[in-house]
């Protein structure tokens, strides 16, 4: 979602642009990112503690505090004689791996290299540099290979060298064998839509991977958990793997568990049967005004609060306050703001904290993030007493590792720790728990013809990167509204392209998520459709509020494609779902701005 005026975000461009390269056959959209297990492996490269972790032949080296390339130290090195001052550090790898050594070096004829490598050892220089410059190479370990001796040297008869900020980047340490396989799975507590499960710890495990049924629901660092969004009176199978770095050990063996009587996850969240859903500017202002929660219409039954955002990218401490009073003069205090929350869910309405929006990019990489995004954003939803979570991650938040081609079974960190993340939020606080998402179709349907960075790679690894969280959350999800608008042309499930701003791409868009479809063209890995309650159309609610505005009578003929199988155009529909939820829009200040079109044409049609 954007946070100003027009022009529209750059993130929904860049989603667009990158959409139209992939529909066109182009696979070098945005390359990948380097894989989570690269990390820079040397030790002390920056020479801040002195020589420690390298030797200097012949007493040739000391640290220096000035010229250095960044911090407070760097090598000084002097050759003598015959040394050629050669400075060098023996550093753990990985066999089979390819690492990237680098340096900042300064002076003549100075050496970077590595041997040892199992392969071929490698090694470039520079004649003379007076300033700083970079030197870079790259090499591949042998099958066998574990550790590589990194080094910098001179030449005889030069000055003195100097060399800072070394790294070498690349898989860590000795490979890691796989964890055994867990043992004593034991199905505790069951609930109409939870069952606690426990098992024993194995040796060499980091973490845990939950099956129900064969297909993964959770990924956990203890012993325990309580599985969610199950169905009332059904018998559920759960095994359990370790992990590790190597990879995941086999399932245990099976245990059965069946849900007890009463509701179940995922069915509504106390909603209308057909409801409306929009986003509040309440954190910032742009070009369409401010409005106070009490002020919100009754139209609206869904109403997300425009953003949490992290501190930072990686961090996942969300934060969320009100529009400061210098940006929003018209601004209620906190009190009232609650007070008014409280009045609108008196009055049958959800009001959810939405995290992300165009400026709020969010990565879970690690399991500590993971926990902090946990209590961050119970903290929010606790002081401001809301009823759920949306998730709007846009931009480079979702992004897929190389090799993770599997929507069924993520393995990528920021993947699979929002999922772990959304099933604690969901555990905490009950089957009244309300959790939508509003990914754009880049993150979704363009999951149809690409995912992630391929087979081969070369693809942008975002595309489709929402369908992993989408379908393991799926039995949690109360609505699921992608943003149809800043979009690039999308491939639908005749095969054909369709384009924003009119009823097809909305027939289309919603169709795929109704009837189900191959990811990536994988007749062997279907997404499987989500109920039509589950499912609301994402629009903007005016001309300023995004790309791909749908005038009130061509949302009209797609919502009567839709549910009555009428004014459908040239596309044909899989079936026709008189349950679709509703409508989402950006915005209800935009909504406000432009006199109501959007929410009084929702209105008209579902008689409201």
């Amino acid at each position: 979602m954007e946070r100003t005026g027009p022009p529209a975000r750059l993130t929904g461009a860049v989603a667009a642009f990158a959409a139209a390269l992939l529909a066109a056959g182009g696979l070098t959209a945005l390359a990948p990112s380097a894989a989570a297990a690269d990390a820079d492996q040397a030790r002390n490269g920056g020479f801040e503690s002195g020589l420690d972790g390298w030797s200097c032949t012949g007493g040739s080296g000391a640290t220096v505090g000035t010229p250095a390339h960044s911090g407070t130290s760097a090598l000084k090195a002097t050759p003598a004689g015959s040394d050629n001052a050669k400075c060098s550090q023996k550093v753990t790898v990985q066999p089979d791996s390819t690492y990237t050594l680098s340096a900042w070096v300064q002076g003549s004829y100075v050496y970077l290299g590595a041997e040892g490598t199992g392969t071929t050892d490698v090694s470039t220089w520079t004649q003379s540099s007076t300033d700083w410059k970079q030197l870079t190479t790259t090499f591949k370990t042998g099958p066998s290979t574990t550790s590589v001796s990194v080094y910098t040297h001179g030449w005889f008869g030069t000055p003195a060298y100097y060399a800072d900020d070394l790294t070498l980047i690349g898989p860590g340490g000795a490979p890691a064998e796989l964890p055994a396989t867990p043992t004593g799975l034991k199905a505790g507590t069951a609930t109409s839509s939870s069952v606690d499960l426990s098992w024993t710890g194995s040796a060499g495990a980091t973490g845990y991977n939950v099956y129900r049924g064969g297909t993964k629901v959770a990924s956990v660092t203890n012993t325990s958990t309580t599985v969610t969004g199950l169905a009332a009176s059904t018998a559920y199978s759960f095994q359990v793997a370790a992990t590790n770095s190597a990879g995941e050990s086999a399932k245990s063996a099976a245990v059965t568990a069946t849900t007890t009587a009463g509701g179940g996850g995922g069915t509504g969240g106390g909603l209308p049967a057909h409801a409306l859903v929009g986003y509040l500017h309440s954190s910032f202002a742009n070009g369409s005004g401010y409005t106070r929660m009490a002020d919100v219409p009754d139209s609206w039954d869904v109403i997300d609060l425009a953003f949490g955002e992290p501190t930072s990218v990686t961090s996942g401490d969300i934060r969320f306050s009100l529009c400061p009073v210098t940006e929003c003069p018209n601004v209620e205090s906190v009190a009232e703001f609650k007070a008014a929350i409280k009045a609108k869910q008196a009055a049958g309405k959800k009001v959810l904290i939405s995290i992300g929006g165009q400026n709020g990019q969010v990565q879970l990489t690690t399991t500590a993030a993971r926990d902090t995004f946990v209590s961050s954003v119970s903290k929010i939803i606790d002081e401001y007493g809301l009823d759920g979570l949306d998730i709007d991650f846009e931009g480079h938040s979702l992004s897929l590792n190389t090799g993770d081609t599997d929507f069924r079974n993520p393995t990528t960190p920021v993947v699979v720790n929002l999922i772990s993340a959304v099933k604690t939020l969901k555990a905490k606080y009950g089957e009244k728990f309300v959790l939508t998402m509003a990914p754009e179709t880049f993150f979704v349907q363009l999951g149809y013809q690409y995912y992630g960075s391929g087979p081969w790679g070369g693809q942008d690894p975002r595309a489709g990167a929402y369908l992993p969280v989408i379908h393991a959350l799926r039995d949690d999800l109360t609505l699921l509204h992608v943003q149809d608008y800043n979009s690039g042309s999308i491939m639908g499930l005749d095969n054909q392209y369709h384009s924003m701003g009119g009823a097809d791409f909305h027939i289309a868009m919603t169709d795929m998520l109704l009837t189900g479809f191959p990811v990536a063209g994988d007749q062997t890995k279907v997404f499987p459709p989500l109920r039509p309650d589950q499912v609301a159309i994402g629009l903007p609610a005016s001309t300023q509020a995004g790309n791909g505005h749908t005038s009130p009578a061509e949302v009209t003929k797609a919502l009567n494609c839709l549910t009555k199988k009428t004014d459908c155009g040239s596309y044909a529909t899989h079936g026709t779902w008189p349950a679709l939820r509703g409508l989402m829009t950006w915005s209800i200040n935009w909504d406000r701005f432009n006199n109501g079109e959007f929410s009084k044409n929702f209105d008209a049609y579902f008689g409201s």
